[in-house]
């Protein structure tokens, strides 16, 4: 009887050991499958951030291009308002010139119409 029940003590044990073999094997492919997929979706994530970083370093360089060549733009219709500017002010000097000259040469001729209107008064 004793060794009966030795054997089935030892029989359950077996069975014990079994079974919870079973649920560690089972448990190391859980946990490695969701080992798995926790280290896929972390890759996902990773390549997704790789391909924004890409998009967002063309992108910042394309910027960079139309930025200069707005800034150079810029510079030559900045140049181009000065040079306009500067004509318009020798224009505008010009004509004050013109002015003065025309002043100038009534006063000459308001000059010469007197001395010719009272030349030949002066002679009778």
């Amino acid at each position: 009887m004793l060794s009966s029940m030795l054997k089935e003590h030892q029989i359950k044990q077996q069975e014990r050991k079994e079974e919870i073999e079973k649920k560690k094997l089972v448990a190391s492919e859980t946990v490695n499958e969701l080992t798995h997929h926790l280290v896929d979706n972390l890759n996902e994530s990773v390549a997704q951030a790789y391909l924004n970083q890409r998009k967002l370093d063309a992108e910042t360089k394309q910027l960079h291009v139309n930025v200069m060549q707005f800034s150079k733009q810029v510079n030559q219709w900045l140049s181009l308002m000065q040079n306009l500017n500067k004509s318009v002010k020798e224009l505008g000097d010009v004509e004050n010139w013109a002015k003065s000259i025309e002043k100038d040469l009534r006063l000459v001729s308001s000059a010469l119409e007197y001395v010719y209107k009272a030349g030949p008064q002066s002679k009778n």
